[in-house]
């Protein structure tokens, strides 16, 4: 492999790149075959169809995969089991009730949406979704129960901005990991992008929809009330200290690096060591996860068996989202092996089209062909990294082109989305009102988070 050299010329290995998506759709929409397999079959006729020695092939594929899933597994992993906690302890319920308490009732849908983008940063959308309804549902009623879109959307809207922009979700985890990009960058521009970002296409578009098509409020799963939550539910405080302690590391972690790396302290010394490997995404999130049990399980007399099998609920709806992630690099390890990522990185210099720019036109495009914001992300990510990586961009302007990737991935949801369905029936919409609402809120989002990113990634 060392001494292998690509014969074929820019032209040829942009037809395979575009071939290679082309199968990829093919796959998913029109045979329906789990994009686990699509990436897996696709990456493997690439790897043939760009000329790659057939005994490097194997090695390659594996290489992608498993330098793809030593990063992004544990996050994800990790993450799930502290969304876990934080739901299966009633923490989420009681956040939200004490917001609605702080704001007032008058402003009871800005609370519910600040406190879904709380919960939403260690909880997964569909997830985050689900455990906040009833306490969205509960609320709407009491002002009334006429309009559950006014209440819903900006909630939905939060859950799902951070789920799109913020590790440790998997997509925004997955991309950082393609694109090399540094997390605590990436997390801190996500972060200071979701504020905007939600209060415009979550707030302001959900009271602007919410006032022009009224809904009752529906019942949540055959039953109006909430039977599953807690008798002893955490405090507010305990709460908020778990789903900030990840962030704080994770911050002290690049604090500390960028002192180093600028000589203001000594990167060789142990204390400096010792900080960056706690503050390490992966160790962050696990003394997070270790701190939750206590404070979350054990504290609360949930200790045992009975803890485990919490944590243990929370492994399985990820692992796809795991192996998926894994494959897309799978994928895009075989762009960059086979030449084809440089061939791109080429042809847009040739065009002039920024590579923020078609970061986030490919991701729109598969979202709108294949509906998984995931799988979207992750194959565009696996596409534009090679370019990304010869494009020699700064650390910032990479975390930049992470999150327009990600922005990409969310936009406009349609009906082959699973995040679509399940906004519309839980808010009790038909699949006309679903397109008028969710799907162009995700349009919006998508745009607006594009256009946000794109004016830093012009400054920095």
């Amino acid at each position: 492999m060392d001494d292998w050299t690509q014969t074929l010329g820019t032209g040829p290995l942009l037809l395979i790149a575009v071939g290679a998506i082309a199968v990829i759709l093919l796959l998913v929409i029109k045979f329906k075959v789990h994009a686990f397999l699509t990436l897996i079959i696709v990456s493997l006729l690439t790897a043939v169809a760009a000329g790659l020695p057939i005994s490097a092939v194997l090695n390659t594929l594996t290489g992608g995969f498993g330098s793809t899933l030593a990063g992004v597994a544990l996050l994800v992993g990790l993450g799930a089991m502290l969304g876990k906690l934080v739901e299966h302890s009633g923490g989420a319920k009681v956040l939200a009730d004490a917001l609605v308490r702080l704001f007032g009732e008058k402003r009871a849908v800005f609370a519910l949406g600040l406190a879904s983008l709380i919960m939403g940063f260690p909880i997964f959308f569909d997830a985050g979704l689900i455990v906040m309804l009833p306490v969205i549902f509960a609320v709407a009623r009491r002002m009334g129960g006429d309009n559950v879109l006014l209440y819903g959307i900006p909630a939905a809207a939060a859950f799902s901005v951070m789920h799109v922009f913020v590790p440790p979700h998997p997509g925004p985890v997955a991309a950082t990991e393609l694109y090399g990009a540094n997390l605590g960058l990436v997390l801190l521009v996500g972060l200071i992008l979701v504020v905007p970002v939600w209060y415009v296409s979550g707030y302001l578009w959900g009271k602007f929809i919410g006032g022009k098509i009224i809904l009752p409020v529906p019942a949540l799963f055959g039953t109006t009330v909430d039977d599953d939550q807690p008798t002893n539910p955490p405090k507010v405080s305990t709460v908020v200290m778990v789903m900030l302690l990840p962030m704080l590391l994770i911050f002290m972690n690049t604090g500390v690096s960028s002192l180093a790396s600028a000589g203001s302290v000594d990167k060789d010394a142990t204390w400096v060591q010792t900080l960056i490997l706690i503050g390490s995404s992966p160790i962050a999130l696990l003394i997070s996860v270790l701190v939750a049990s206590v404070v979350l399980g054990v504290k609360r007399g949930e200790s045992g068996s009975a803890l485990e099998k919490v944590l243990e609920s929370s492994l399985g709806p990820v692992c796809s989202v795991i192996l998926i992630t894994g494959a897309g690099g799978m994928f895009g390890g075989v762009l960059r092996a086979t030449g084809i990522g440089d061939a791109l990185s080429e042809s847009l210099s040739d065009i002039g089209l920024p590579v923020i720019v078609a970061a986030y036109l490919v991701a729109v495009i598969l979202r709108l062909a294949q509906g998984s914001a995931t799988v979207a992300l992750v194959t565009a990510a696996g596409l534009m990294a090679p370019a990304v990586m010869a494009g020699g961009y700064s650390g910032m302007q990479i975390a930049c082109i992470t999150l327009a990737t990600a922005a990409g991935s969310v936009f406009a949801g349609h009906v082959n989305d699973s995040g679509f369905w399940l906004v519309g029936r839980l808010m009790g919409m038909d699949v006309k009102t679903t397109l008028k609402t969710w799907t162009l809120q995700q349009a919006l989002e998508s745009v607006l988070g594009f256009v946000l990113v794109g004016a830093l990634f012009l400054v920095v």
